[in-house]
C-alpha cells in the first residue's frame, strides 16, 4: 500500500454542517460540499468618504441652535479644602502665591488664595527677617480691616493681638467676641499710672534672684521713658540731658520708700522734687546752695504740674483703672472716648498704652524664660501713627525706643498710618529720617490706594516698579460721577500691594464676610438708627452666646469679667457699643 495516493473522501458527511454533530472533530473544516470550497468573489468596498474639519469656534458653535455670542461669562469658581475637595487634590498646577499664614484674599490677577502675616512669614516661611509690618492708605480702604483679619487668625493659631490705642474704636468687639478683654482710657472712663510697673514689676519680683533684678532695671528705663514722652507732649520737646538724669534719680528713691504692692503717684514725683532728698541734689550739682538746686528742678517742676493741673491730670494722675490681663487671649486699649481735637491727650493715651501693652509682653517672656509661665506670642496693633507723631517734636525718639525690640521680644507688630507725608510733615530732619526708618525697617510693606505722587516718594524708600506704582495709584481713584448705586464702592477698597524686600509686589483683593463686616464696621455713625440698633442687638446676642460658652466650660471662675461683660451684654450697657 504504500506509495499509493490517498482515498478522496468526497461526500463523507455531505448534507451535514459542519460542526452539527456537537463538539468539534478532527474531521471539523476538512468535510464538506466542494462547491464550499470555491473561493468568494472579492467585495466591493466604497472609498473612504473625507472627513470634515469643524472649525473651533471662540464664541460659539455655528449650525442649527448655534451662532455667535457678543460676551462669555466666566465660569464659576468653587473654593474648598483639601478635605472637602480631598479627590482633586494633589492640584496638577500648583500657585506661585504664598500659603503660610492667615489667608488674606485672593491674587488680584490668577485668583489664588495669598496667606501671609508677619509673625508666619518670619518663624516658618522665613520670608522676612523682621516680624512687622508697615501699612499706608488712604481713608475707607480697608487698612484695619486687613489687619482686623490678620489678628483673628493669629488669635486662632495661640498668638495674642494686642490692640494698644483703638481710636474708633475699630477693634474693640472683635476682641470682645474672642473672648478678650477690653480697656477703656479717658476722662471720667479710665486711666493709666505711668509711674505703675505693672506686669513686669509683679515678674521682677517673682522672678527673683538675677533675672529679677535685671527685669527691675528694665522696667525702670520703661517708666522713665514714659513720663519723659508725656512732659515732651506737654512742652512741645524733648527733655535736656540733665532733666532726664534728676527725673531717674526722683524715680528710684520713690522706688525705694514705696512700700511693695503700691505703685507711686505723679503727686508723689512732685513732692519728691520739692523736697529735695540727698539723692536727687547730687544729681543737680547744686554744691549745698539752695538756689542752684530750684534752677535745676524749676523747669521739670513747672512741667510735671502742667500735666497735673492741665488736660492730662485726670488720665494719669490716679492710679491705674484696669491691669492688662496676661491671660487674657486678646487685648485692646479703647481711646475712642478722647475727642478729635484734644491731640495732646490722644497722644499721651497712645504712648501710655503702647507702653503698658509692651511691658506686659515683656513680663511675659521674663516669666517663660523662668519656666513659671508657657511661652506666648503676640502681635500688637499701633493704628493712627500720625496722631502721636505730630503731637510734639522729639516724640519719635520715644516710639523708637517702645518698638525697636520687637524681634528680641517674640513680638510682631502692624502698624498704619495714611501717607509717607506724616513722616515729612515733622519739624527736624532727625525725626524725619526716623519716622522713614518705620518703613526702612518693617519686614512687610502693604500699600492700599495712595495718589502717584505718594507712591513715588514711598518708591524710593522700598523699590516700586512703574506698574505697581500705576496699579496701587489706580485704587486712590473715588467712583465714577455716574455711579448712582447705594452700595458703589471707591475701585480701591479691599486691595492691596504687599512688598517684601526686593521681590515683585503681590496685589490681592480681600473680600470679607459676614461675621467680620458685622463686628467691624467703621462707618457706625452714618447709618440709619434701626440699622445701626439691629447691629447692636446681633453684637450683643453673639457676646451672650460667647459668655455662655465659657460659663459651660467653667472659665469664669478665672475670668470674672466675663461676668461682667455679660451682664452689660443683657443691659445694653455702654460696654456694648453698637
Amino acid at each position: 500500500m504504500t506509495g499509493l495516493p490517498a482515498p478522496r473522501v468526497d461526500g463523507l458527511g455531505a448534507g451535514w454542517p459542519a460542526g452539527t454533530s456537537g463538539a468539534r472533530t478532527a474531521l471539523t473544516g476538512l468535510v464538506g460540499d466542494p462547491d464550499d470550497e470555491a473561493p468568494a468573489p472579492p467585495r466591493k468596498t466604497r472609498p473612504p468618504r473625507p472627513r470634515r474639519e469643524l472649525p473651533v469656534p471662540t464664541r460659539g458653535w455655528e449650525g442649527a441652535g448655534g451662532g455667535r455670542v457678543g460676551y462669555l461669562d466666566a465660569p464659576t469658581m468653587w473654593r474648598a479644602t483639601t478635605v472637602q475637595a480631598c479627590g482633586l487634590w494633589p492640584f496638577s498646577a500648583g500657585s506661585g502665591a504664598p500659603m503660610s499664614g492667615v489667608p488674606l484674599g485672593q491674587h488680584l490677577f490668577t485668583g489664588a488664595t495669598v496667606c501671609g502675616d508677619p509673625i508666619s512669614w518670619f518663624t516658618r516661611a522665613r520670608y522676612i527677617s523682621n516680624p512687622s509690618l508697615f501699612m499706608l492708605g488712604m481713608p475707607g480702604l480697608g487698612k484695619s480691616t486687613l489687619i482686623n483679619r490678620m489678628a483673628v487668625g493669629l488669635a486662632a493659631t495661640g498668638v495674642v493681638p494686642l490692640v494698644l490705642g483703638d481710636l474708633k474704636p475699630d477693634y474693640a468687639d472683635t476682641v470682645r467676641a474672642l473672648g478678650g478683654q477690653v480697656i477703656s482710657i479717658g476722662r471720667g472712663v479710665g486711666g493709666i499710672n505711668v509711674l505703675d510697673p505693672g506686669a513686669m514689676g509683679l515678674a521682677a519680683e517673682r522672678i527673683g534672684g538675677r533675672a529679677g533684678r535685671a527685669l527691675a532695671a528694665e522696667t525702670h528705663g520703661r517708666v522713665l521713658n514714659m513720663v519723659a514722652a508725656l512732659l515732651t507732649i506737654v512742652r512741645g520737646r524733648a527733655l535736656d540731658d540733665h532733666e532726664q538724669s534728676v527725673l531717674s534719680a526722683c524715680l528710684r528713691h520713690l522706688r525705694d520708700r514705696t512700700p511693695q504692692h503700691r505703685a507711686p503717684l505723679l503727686p508723689d514725683l512732685l513732692r519728691v522734687l520739692e523736697e529735695g532728698p540727698d539723692r536727687v541734689r547730687a544729681v543737680t550739682l547744686d554744691r549745698g546752695q539752695e538756689s542752684r538746686y530750684r534752677d535745676a528742678v524749676d523747669p521739670l517742676h513747672r512741667s510735671l504740674l502742667g500735666i497735673l493741673d492741665g488736660a492730662l491730670g485726670d488720665t494719669f494722675g490716679s492710679t491705674t483703672s484696669t491691669r492688662i490681663d496676661p491671660d487674657a487671649p486678646a487685648v485692646c486699649i479703647d481711646i475712642s472716648r478722647i475727642g478729635e481735637s484734644d491731640t495732646q491727650l490722644t497722644a499721651a493715651a497712645m504712648l501710655a498704652a503702647w507702653s503698658e501693652g509692651l511691658g506686659t509682653v515683656a513680663a511675659s517672656h521674663a516669666m517663660a524664660d523662668a519656666g513659671l509661665a508657657p511661652r506666648r506670642w503676640f502681635f500688637t496693633i499701633l493704628d493712627e501713627l500720625w496722631r502721636p507723631l505730630r503731637a510734639a517734636s522729639g516724640i519719635v525718639d520715644r516710639i523708637d525706643a517702645l518698638t525697636r525690640l520687637n524681634r528680641s521680644l517674640g513680638l510682631g507688630d502692624a502698624k498704619i498710618t495714611h501717607t509717607l507725608k506724616d513722616a515729612e510733615a515733622l519739624g527736624s530732619d532727625a525725626d524725619r529720617a526716623k519716622a522713614r526708618g518705620f518703613v526702612e525697617r518693617a519686614g512687610i510693606v502693604a500699600c492700599a490706594g495712595l495718589p502717584a505722587a505718594e507712591m513715588t516718594d514711598l518708591g524710593r524708600v522700598i523699590g516700586l516698579s512703574k506698574r505697581e506704582i500705576e496699579l496701587v495709584s489706580s485704587w486712590s481713584s473715588p467712583p465714577g460721577w455716574a455711579s448712582t448705586g447705594s452700595d458703589e464702592e471707591p475701585p480701591g477698597r479691599g486691595r492691596f500691594l504687599i512688598k517684601v524686600g526686593g521681590r515683585p509686589g503681590i496685589p490681592i483683593r480681600v473680600s470679607i464676610t459676614d461675621t467680620e463686616r458685622r463686628l467691624h464696621d467703621t462707618n457706625q455713625r452714618w447709618v440709619q438708627n434701626g440699622y445701626a440698633a439691629q447691629q447692636a442687638a446681633e453684637r450683643a446676642a453673639a457676646r451672650q452666646a460667647v459668655f455662655e460658652a465659657e460659663a459651660e466650660l467653667g472659665n469664669l471662675a478665672t475670668r470674672p469679667e466675663l461676668a461682667h461683660l455679660a451682664d452689660e451684654a443683657v443691659a445694653g450697657g455702654p460696654g456694648w457699643r453698637g
